[in-house]
């Protein structure tokens, strides 16, 4: 049985003929009246967005921002629900959600919130050892790599640093690489015109010998073998399948070069790959700028602000499979995208959210932050696209939080001109402006979320809070049986080991660019000197005597580490109708892997 439909009040008044001043008057009345109904119609929750459990302030008054008292509560309505033999497990426990008050002060809160008191005892290192040979030694001639990265701005960015590693085992020199510009982005923008690439050639001269084009040999330029390594490739993976033929053919192209590296290599690789990503990889002075000036105005309003990257998209929704209560509506829509992708299973919203696959919902996320101490005062970035359900869906979280600001609101169309055009110029705001966040937050375990995540612990450990999708899910889904008290107590417990602190994630674990344990080392003692080698915003400190990792031991040849293909942040629905395509290279190549269609490669941000 389908949900009942929010009721709009659209009541038909029936207006006597009566003398002109009275018909006036009745008028003004019915305008104010329907007026008044079209406003609660629009503030009031929809039954049919059971799972998201829209609340509203009542009576709202600002709490404190640091862990304050409780000042007046907001409460959910009685929810509409589907019939029983309609509802998904997750469904049932909302349908009984019946008072649920939380309060505007952020309350006890499990760390310092705003930073964690060991940070200062650890920092980036990435300096090369003494055994790691400069670039003039160990790149040989005629030896040239290329590539062509694949998806959104961090995944590009994935690629680029692996690049430079890959072009050191190999002992070729780098052409500077290829950006993206034919997937659903359509963003046209070379790699200098996101990147410094002057300062990316200059940085990296000593490690790895990069040229900006081919060079030309007999007055032509000699073009290039194009081949796709597998995922995961191990230094001797690419030493037997692409070096030999880069000493025949003197100029290879790797395609859709996206984690094509492995997690797993010696410690002078590892920490070249941080060099490259925190050191090398600067944005072009108008980005940056452009980005310092946003930070500048959030820090204006407030002494510290939060960060939140917000993945909700419809599509990307659709793809995982996951249910947020919006009945046969969200069905509906959800499942049209989904049939897009022939070789998606079935769909099972509950077992996706028991294993910690769906994104966060907008209010989730708000809930979240409120038990962990953050009060209604606190000022809140947030970097997103699209989101589904639009301002309904949002309205909650900016209940909870309605200092609430994106790049849109805090500059002019025009300071945004020269890159609203453009996807990946905007996509580098937004990630400037999360790096620069007292606190970073993420409803998802995106490309974006990985790469701020590994950054932020290189530099000074900044507070990262990454949901515990696993634990939170049954929280969420038993929320109404429980105070808020408990509630609260529960998130904060749940939360220990994923907000960033020190040491918190075990070295190895996870992707290397998430967690470059590698790269972060322990001071010894009070006070470091600073390494004048790394110059601009962030300063590494190398000369302090430290604990640093030993080298790991390399994965088989063959690894091929499953990616999580919740990364999606766009649909390239020109590449779905084409039966997803796995590419332009000869089947004949023996030197590619046979791969199944990779969709993450149409999602990505």
């Amino acid at each position: 049985m389908a949900m009942p439909r929010r009721r709009h009040h659209d009541h038909r008044w029936q207006i006597p003929a009566v003398n002109a001043y009275a018909a006036a008057v009745a008028s003004l009345v019915f305008v104010a009246f329907v007026g008044s109904s079209f406003y609660y119609s629009l503030t009031l929750p929809d039954p049919n967005r059971t799972g998201g459990a829209l609340q509203h302030i009542v009576n709202g008054r600002k709490g404190s921002g640091g862990g304050g008292g409780g000042g007046d509560s907001y409460k959910p309505p009685r929810l509409l629900k589907n019939a029983p033999d309609q509802q998904s497990e997750f469904e049932k426990a909302v349908a009984s959600y019946q008072s649920f008050s939380v309060p505007n002060g952020g309350g006890k809160s499990l760390h310092n919130l705003w930073g964690s008191k060991i940070a200062k005892n650890f920092y980036g290192c990435s300096n090369s050892s003494h055994k790691f040979l400069t670039a003039g030694k160990n790149t040989h001639a005629n030896r040239y790599l290329m590539i062509a990265t694949s998806g959104g701005l961090n995944q590009q960015r994935t690629g680029i640093t692996d690049a430079v590693v890959v072009a050191r085992m190999l002992n070729a020199t780098l052409v500077v690489p290829k950006l993206d510009q034919k997937s659903f982005w359509k963003d046209a923008s070379d790699f200098s015109q996101i990147f410094d690439v002057n300062w990316f050639i200059s940085f990296l001269s000593k490690d790895v010998k990069i040229v900006k084009e081919l060079p030309q040999v007999g007055g032509k330029v000699i073009g290039p073998y194009t081949m796709r390594v597998p995922r995961k490739c191990t230094q001797r993976c690419y030493q037997n399948r692409v070096s030999p033929v880069l000493s025949k053919k003197h100029v290879v192209r790797l395609t859709k070069f996206d984690y094509r590296l492995a997690n797993k290599l010696e410690t002078d690789l590892q920490k070249l790959r941080c060099r490259v990503n925190y050191h090398a990889l600067k944005f072009t002075t108008p980005i940056f700028e452009m980005g310092e000036k946003l930070i500048s105005r959030m820090r204006s309003k407030g002494k510290h602000f939060i960060a939140l990257h917000l993945r909700f998209e419809p599509d990307m929704l659709a793809f995982s499979g996951c249910y947020y209560g919006g009945g046969d509506k969200e069905r509906k829509e959800l499942g049209a995208i989904r049939k897009r992708w022939k070789t998606l299973h079935t769909s099972n919203p509950d077992k996706e959210r028991r294993h910690g696959k769906c994104p966060l919902s907008p209010e989730e996320v708000g809930l979240m932050l409120r038990a962990l101490g953050f009060g209604s005062d606190v000022y809140l970035y947030v970097a997103s696209g699209e989101v589904y359900g639009g301002e309904e869906t949002l309205a909650p979280l900016k209940a909870l939080f309605p200092n609430f600001y994106s790049k849109e609101t805090l500059a002019s169309k025009g300071e945004l001109a020269p890159f609203s055009s453009f996807s990946s110029r905007m996509a580098a705001l937004d990630f400037i402006v999360c790096d620069g966040s007292d606190v970073f937050v993420t409803n998802n375990n995106g490309n974006m979320a990985r790469m701020l995540a590994g950054r932020r612990r290189y530099f000074e450990h900044k507070r990262t809070i990454r949901p515990n999708a696993k634990k939170l899910y049954s929280l969420f889904l038993n929320r109404a049986n429980m105070t808020w008290d408990a509630f609260s107590s529960k998130v904060r417990t749940y939360q220990r080991g994923f907000m960033g602190e020190p040491m918190e994630v075990r070295p190895g674990r996870g992707e290397f660019h998430e967690n470059p344990s590698t790269c972060i080392c322990e001071r010894t003692q009070a006070k470091a000197t600073p390494d004048s080698t790394y110059r601009g915003r962030y300063v590494g400190i190398e000369n302090t005597k430290v604990r640093e990792n030993k080298i790991i031991d390399e994965p088989p040849d063959d690894a091929d580490d499953e990616l999580d293909l919740t990364d999606a942040d766009y649909v390239d629905y020109e590449l779905m109708e084409k039966g997803l395509s796995n590419g332009t290279e000869s089947e004949d190549d023996p030197f590619i892997k046979s791969e199944e269609p990779e969709l993450e490669e149409i999602f990505s941000d």
